[in-house]
């Protein structure tokens, strides 16, 4: 009965959220996901840095080792993406290199915080199973905007609204299998959180500051400039405001 509490609540936190930032961002977002950019930016440079690395620091992590493994992090994705485009610079477009990467690295990143949320809920339902509805609701809350972004940028990559919708899903479905996983091995899952928490942080590091930036830079008028900050403040200011939700 409680790993079937378990499945429903992360199906709640994972595909349920998902679901909902698609109504939102595949229908009155889908036509200006180029100029959403800058949202995304801010989204994912927010949650990274004042929610998910924070968070792996508050739950025992050193923060000399969680520097050395964001650094890692950080350096593997570039490797990850340099060794891609070797790969493929005879077979595909530059562009489309650099597109299909950004669409990998958001979803290993996106579907890294998932399991961890997800092995969370598990841990909320061994501790009490009101605790754990509720922490699948916040978790719901916590995730829409940062499932917003994530369809900005596979839009924005040049995904249809259903392979961006399909991608999504199959992240969110990961806090599910963080779900079993925490309920099977509770303790040596969770002895590893901090470290999967500060990975999925450098991934969502690396896709802004290497991937989405140097795009808002291709603009360079005071207009766009702008429109561009105002856009990253309010990915800023909507991720605080689903932390807050999170942590009441």
């Amino acid at each position: 009965m409680l790993l079937i509490s378990i499945l429903a609540a992360t199906l709640i936190g994972g595909v349920i959220s998902v679901l909902l930032a698609a109504i939102i961002s595949l229908t009155s977002l889908a036509k200006i996901a180029d100029k959403m950019v800058a949202f995304a930016v801010g989204t994912l440079l927010c949650f990274a840095l004042t929610d998910i690395i924070p968070e792996a620091i508050e739950q025992g992590l050193e923060p000399h080792k969680a520097g050395w493994i964001l650094l890692g992090g950080i350096l593997g994705f570039f490797l990850l993406e340099k060794m891609a485009l070797w790969r493929h610079e005879h077979h595909h477009a530059h562009t489309e290199v650099l597109a299909d990467q950004k669409v990998s690295m958001i979803v290993i990143g996106d579907g890294l915080h998932n399991f961890v949320d997800g092995v969370l809920i598990a841990a909320a339902f061994v501790a009490d199973p009101i605790l754990g509805w509720a922490t699948a609701i916040t978790v719901m809350m916590h995730e829409i905007p940062q499932e917003i972004s994530d369809f900005m940028v596979l839009l924005n990559a040049g995904l249809s609204k259903s392979r961006a919708l399909l991608l999504n899903t199959a992240s969110g479905a990961s806090m599910m299998v963080g779900g079993v996983i925490g309920w099977l091995a509770l303790e040596a899952t969770q002895a590893a959180i901090p470290i999967i928490l500060v990975i999925a942080g450098s991934s969502f590091i690396y896709i802004a500051v290497a991937d989405l930036v140097p795009e808002l830079q291709q603009k360079r008028s005071l207009k766009d400039s702008i429109y561009q900050l105002g856009l990253i403040a309010c990915g800023i200011a909507v991720s605080l405001l689903a932390q807050q939700l999170h942590h009441h």
